[in-house]
C-alpha cells in the first residue's frame, strides 16, 4: 500500500533523526537518492550520463540544498552542473559541496546558453506556500523546453491539499524522500509531478493522511468463498437502475454487479428494461430480499421511487447518476451505508460549486459531501477519490484515459454494491471497486477498444487473478 503524509507529520518523524544523526545525515541520503534518479533520467533520456548537462533552480532552503548535494554527486559522474540562485542566501553546505565538485553559480542567461538536458527544481520544499516568487516563474518560464526533475515535491503546488492553485513547476519526474506526500497522489497537484520516485530515508511514519491499494492489498480485502459457501452467504446485491431512455445503463449497471463477486444479481426497474437484462443475463432474478442496492445508473425520472425504495430496505445503498439528485437533505437523519458515486460535476451540484471549482480542490469538496451526508463518497475522475466521513481517504491509482468512455461508471456502481453485499463495509467496497475497476479499464485499453461492455468483460478474469495472489 501506498502511504502519503501530511507536512506536519513528516516533520515530526523527521525529528527525531535529527536529533540522534549526524549533521546532515537525511540530506546526504535524499540527495544520494536523488543523483541516482537523475542517472536512470538522463540515461533514459539521453543514452548516457558523461557529458550531460544539468540547471539547478537553488532556492535558499534545504530543498536548494539537497539539490545542490545531488549535483555535486552528478558533476563527479561527469555531468556538468551550473546553479542559478533564487534566494540571495544559498544552503551553505550544499553550495560549497556543489562548488568543490566543479559546479558554477550563473545567472539565468547563462544557464538557457548553457543548453541544459534536464532541469532540477530545488526552489522551495515541503514548507513553501503555494505559488512562486516572479524569479522562479521567470527561469522557469525561460526554460521551459527543458525536461524538470522536481526535488521533493514540484514547487508552489499544495502540499496537503494535492490542489495547485497558484504558479507551480510541472515536472516530468518527482522525486520525493521518506514517503508520498498528499500532493504526489491526489489530483491536480499530482498530475504536476509527473512520473513519481520514492527515496527511503528512514523515516518512522504514523498513520497516512492518504493511502492508494496496491494489489496485495486488494487480495486481502477481497472476499472469497468458504467451502460450506452457497449463493446467499456470499451476498445478494439488487439493482435498481435503468429507464426506456437509458436501458442500457441497467445493462451495465448489472454487468458490473455480476462480475463473480455477490452469489445472487436481483434486477427491479421498468419491464421493458427488465426483459433486456434477463434476456443478457439469464441468472439475475426478480424482487426479493438483498444486502446491497445499486441505484439511479440511467434511472432519469424513476430516480426518486427507486432511491426511496431501496433506502426503505435498511441496506447498504450505492447512489448515482440522476439519484444522486434526490438524497435526503442536508442536516436530516444521516443513512448508515451510504456509497455516493459522482463525477465532478455531479459533486458540484451536490456543494452548489462550479464543476471547475470542484475540479481544482477535488479532496476538499468529497470530505464535505462525505461530512455533509454522513457517507463513503467515490469522486470518479483520472485519480479517484474514495472519502470517509471519520477522514480516512484513499486515491485510487490504478486506470487510465480510456476509461472515460460512456456507461463505465454504471459497470463500476454494480460492482460495488456487489462487493457491499458480499461483505466489505462501504470505505473497502468502493476502493476496492475503484481499484478493479481501473485494473480492468487498464486491461481493455491492452486488448484494444475500452467500452463499458469490455471494461465489464475484463472484470471476472481480474478478479480471480488477484484472488489467486492469497
Amino acid at each position: 500500500m501506498r502511504r502519503a503524509h501530511t507536512v506536519e507529520q513528516v516533520r515530526a518523524a523527521e525529528q527525531p533523526l535529527l536529533d540522534t544523526q549526524p549533521s546532515g545525515a537525511l540530506m546526504a541520503r535524499a540527495a544520494t537518492g536523488l543523483a541516482v534518479a537523475v542517472v536512470e533520467e538522463l540515461r533514459r533520456r539521453r543514452g548516457r550520463t558523461y557529458g550531460t548537462r544539468v540547471v539547478v533552480l537553488a532556492g535558499p532552503g534545504n530543498n536548494g540544498g539537497d539539490a545542490l548535494h545531488a549535483a555535486a554527486r552528478l558533476a563527479r559522474r561527469g555531468v556538468a552542473v551550473r546553479a542559478v540562485a533564487l534566494g540571495e542566501v544559498l544552503h551553505p553546505e550544499g553550495l560549497a559541496a556543489f562548488l568543490t565538485a566543479g559546479g558554477r553559480v550563473v545567472g539565468l542567461d547563462e544557464a538557457v546558453r548553457f543548453g541544459p538536458d534536464l532541469v532540477l527544481d530545488g526552489i522551495v520544499g515541503i514548507g513553501g506556500s503555494p505559488g512562486l516568487r516572479p524569479d522562479a516563474e521567470a527561469a522557469l518560464e525561460a526554460l521551459a523546453d527543458v525536461p524538470v526533475v522536481a526535488v521533493d515535491l514540484p514547487s508552489g503546488v499544495d502540499v496537503d491539499l494535492g490542489e495547485t492553485p497558484r504558479s507551480h513547476v510541472r515536472a516530468a519526474l518527482t522525486v520525493t524522500f521518506g514517503t508520498h506526500k498528499v500532493a504526489t497522489l491526489v489530483d491536480p497537484a499530482a498530475r504536476a509531478c509527473g512520473r513519481v520516485r520514492l527515496v527511503d530515508i528512514g523515516l518512522d511514519l504514523p498513520a497516512p493522511a492518504v493511502e492508494a491499494l496496491e494489489a496485495d492489498d486488494v487480495a486481502r480485502l477481497l472476499p472469497v468463498p468458504s467451502a460450506t459457501a452457497h449463493k446467499y452467504t456470499r451476498g445478494v446485491v439488487g439493482v435498481r437502475a435503468g429507464s426506456s431512455t437509458y436501458p442500457g445503463a441497467a445493462l451495465l449497471c448489472v454487468a458490473g454487479a455480476a462480475s463473480g463477486i455477490a452469489g445472487m444479481v436481483r434486477y427491479v426497474g421498468p419491464q421493458s428494461v427488465e426483459t433486456q437484462v434477463r434476456t443478457r443475463f439469464p441468472e439475475v432474478v426478480g424482487p426479493g430480499r438483498v444486502q446491497a442496492w445499486a441505484v439511479g445508473s440511467g434511472s432519469d425520472t424513476d430516480a426518486v421511487t427507486m432511491l426511496r425504495e431501496a433506502l426503505a430496505d435498511d441496506v447498504p445503498v450505492v447512489v448515482d447518476a440522476d439519484a444522486l439528485a434526490h438524497l435526503p437533505r442536508r442536516g436530516s437523519s444521516p443513512r448508515p451505508g451510504l456509497v455516493l458515486t459522482p463525477h465532478a460535476g455531479e459533486l458540484a451540484a451536490l456543494v452548489g460549486e462550479p464543476r471547475a471549482d470542484v475540479e481544482a480542490a477535488p479532496l476538499r469538496h468529497a470530505r464535505e459531501v462525505a461530512q455533509h451526508w454522513q457517507a463513503v463518497v467515490l469522486l470518479k475522475g483520472a485519480r479517484t477519490l474514495v472519502v470517509h466521513p471519520d477522514g480516512r481517504v484513499r486515491v485510487n491509482t490504478t486506470g487510465t484515459p480510456w476509461l472515460a468512455t460512456a456507461g463505465a461508471g454504471d459497470v463500476l456502481t454494480g460492482l460495488v454494491a456487489s462487493l457491499l453485499a458480499s461483505g466489505l463495509d462501504p470505505f473497502d467496497a468502493a476502493s476496492v471497486g475503484a481499484w478493479l475497476h481501473g485494473e480492468a479499464g487498464e486491461r481493455a485499453a491492452a486488448c484494444g477498444t475500452v467500452v463499458a461492455t469490455t471494461i465489464a468483460g475484463h472484470l471476472p478474469g481480474i478478479i480471480r487473478a488477484v484472488t489467486a495472489r492469497v
